[in-house]
Formats: C-alpha cells, structure tokens, sequence
C-alpha cells in the first residue's frame, strides 16, 4: 500500500498536540485506571484474578472488549464459554459481551485480511480514500449524494447494508455480523497488531512482503527444518447501533496509507542506524533516520532516536522539534512499534527529550546521561 512522502501535518490539521495527547495517555503512563474510568480497577482485578493483565483502550463498550478479549477465546479461554458468559456479563454489560462473544467466533484473519484488505490494491485504496473524502464533503456541504461511485459499490461488494454472514470457527453454523461490527473488528484488529506482531511472527507466516499473509508453515521441530503445509444466526439484536464508529488517530487519521515496501524498508534503515550509529557515527546515523521517516512518518521511534542525536549535536530546535512529532506518534498508537522497550518507557524517554530541549541543555558525560529523569 504506497505512500508519497509528505511533511507530517500540523496541529491545525486536525492532529492533536502532544500535551492534548499526554493529558490523554497520563493515566495509562501513571498507571491511575480510575481516572479512565471509575469501573477499569475492579475490572482488572478480576482479570488478575484468572490470570490475566493486559488492556488496551477504546470507546467504553469496545475498550471492556478489548480488556477482556482473551476471556472467553475459543482456543485460550480464561472463562469457560460455556459456563460464564453470565460472570462476564456482569462485569461487562450486555453490549461488550456479545462483542467479546462474536469478536472470537467469527473467522476474523479472514473476514479483515482476505475478504477485505486484500481485495484492494494499494492504487485502488488510495484512490478510494481520495475519493471518499471529496464525496463526504459534498455530502456536507451540499447536500449532494451519489449511490453510484465507484468506492461506494466495492464497499457494498464487500460489506453489504445487511451485513456479512461467515461460518462460526468451531460450529460451521451461520453467523451475521453487521457492518457496523465489522468496521468495529477493523479498528480492533488495528489495535491488536500494533500491540502483540513482533518479528517473530514474520517468520513463523513467512511474512517477508510486509503483507502479513499469514501464509501457513509447518515447523518439524525435531531437524530444525520446516515444510510447506498446503445454521444459527448470532445477532446483537440491534444494540451494535449503541457502538460507537471511531477513526484511530493513526496515519493521519487513517486518511494515508503506507505501502508494505516502504514499510520494510523505513524499518531496516531504522534498525540499521540503531545498531550500527555507534560505530559509524551519528551523521550517517542522521542520514538513515532521515531516510526512514521518509518511508514512513508514521511511528514514533525514528522520530525520538534522531532528536537524541541533535540534541548531542546542540540542534535543540531540531530536536524539539523531532521530539513533539515522536510523542505526538506514540501517544496516538498507545504502543511501541519498537518492542525492546515499553510503550511507558519510550513515551518516558521522548518526554524527557522534549524538556531538555526547551531547556536548550543536554549532559556531555555518561553520568549525566545516566541521571537524567523526568520528575516534573
């Protein structure tokens, strides 16, 4: 999916501030769940009490999902389905449950990856977004409304007024899943990836094309080596209208979209400068940076690592600069795109960037590296 390098946009854009987002992400980095929802403490609780310790937030009926999505899985259930979709009620609501219920009963790899995302290419996508845009505008503004454009038949193609009808995962029996929930599993799906694909999945799916494929391999774990491997209707009974339709802030507001190709290549020039800058030095480690940020302006980390070398360089506007933007990335995904450190310890991290750099101050000895610390 291509994408043509632009200068990230301003908060007048449409983007929110860094301090906007930090007020925002505060809780989550302070780790103060009443503050995000009175409810979210004793939620918790009862997920650690099975076992369980990780959420990730989303509108109230989406976000208790998505606490709760590993609950009652088909494969890795902490609640036995069949049992205690009762207690999972009570803590959820009825909404988030039947959710939770059809987010892991429907074939949902397929349903987002091969019955939706793959049935674009990236010109058509792109031009689709374009498209789409001017046809809402004219909708706004004028009133105007045109059933026949084409990016409005392919996503009645795909996804239906009436919505889909897939194959339960483990009974073969029908299930409809509304268009709504489907946009839902979308935005879900999104959160998913960004929070649990680490590089090892790239080689257990073969995943080299930046496709995310999910292309099927057996492993023989005993010679290292590994081969090729060749109803009822559950409705919400009209309550997915209570869902709430957001657009993650991501990508610019999911308006661009980043072609796999870039993808691979923004990530092993970013990588490439981490591991080799102190050897071949910060300018060519600058270059690379540069370089990646180009491919992808996406995602936060490129942004903070390039504004620690201007700030050993004294560039501190350059490095404010680069800082405000490598936040602003972090807080909108909520979590790391380079896993070796925490989603909290690069926010941290950046956080401490931005104030040394509007202090125009960096420390030139180990020391005074070691004992930098955001307290304020």
């Amino acid at each position: 999916m291509s994408s043509s390098p632009s200068p990230s946009p301003s908060v007048a854009d449409g983007l929110q501030d860094p301090q906007t987002l930090l007020a925002s992400a505060r809780p989550f980095l302070m780790g103060d769940f009443e503050a995000v929802h009175p409810n979210l403490p004793s939620l918790i609780s009862v997920l650690r009490s099975v076992g369980a310790g990780e959420y990730w937030k989303a509108q109230e009926s989406v976000c208790r999902c998505g606490l709760f999505h590993s609950a009652q899985d088909v494969n890795l259930a902490i609640f036995n389905p069949s049992t205690a979709s009762d207690a999972v009620r009570s803590h959820l609501g009825g909404t988030a449950e039947e959710l939770m219920y059809l987010f892991f009963v429907v074939p949902r790899q397929s349903l987002i990856l091969s019955d939706l995302i793959y049935r674009y290419t990236d010109v058509e996508l792109i031009e689709h977004l374009k498209a789409s845009e001017v046809s809402l505008r004219n909708a706004k503004e004028g009133g105007l409304f045109d059933g026949d454009e084409a990016w409005r038949k392919k996503v009645n193609s795909l996804v239906p007024s009436s919505g889909i009808t897939v194959k339960h995962v483990k009974t073969g029996e029908d299930v409809l899943v509304s268009r709504r929930v489907v946009a839902i599993f979308v935005m879900m799906t999104m959160a998913d990836f960004s929070d649990q694909i680490f590089g090892f999945q790239d080689i257990l799916f073969d995943n080299f094309n930046g496709r995310l494929e999910y292309s099927v391999v057996e492993f023989n774990i005993k010679n290292g080596k590994r081969v090729g491997a060749g109803g009822n209707q559950v409705p919400m009974d009209g309550r997915d209208e209570e869902l709430e339709l957001v657009i993650p802030p991501v990508f610019d507001n999911c308006t661009r979209v980043l072609g796999a190709e870039e993808q691979i290549e923004a990530r092993d020039l970013y990588w490439e400068a981490v591991c080799e800058g102190s050897k071949k030095g910060l300018d060519w480690a600058e270059e690379l940076l540069g370089r990646s940020i180009e491919k992808n302006p996406f995602v936060g980390e490129p942004y903070v690592v390039l504004g620690q070398i201007y700030l050993t360089n004294g560039r501190f506007e350059e490095a404010e600069r680069a800082a405000e933007k490598g936040l602003r990335h972090l807080l909108e995904w909520g979590s790391p795109w380079d896993k070796r450190m925490s989603w909290e310890g690069w926010a941290a991290w950046c956080r401490v960037l931005l104030m040394k750099a509007k202090e125009k101050s960096w420390p030139n000895t180990s020391w005074g590296i070691l004992n930098l610390g955001l307290v304020k």
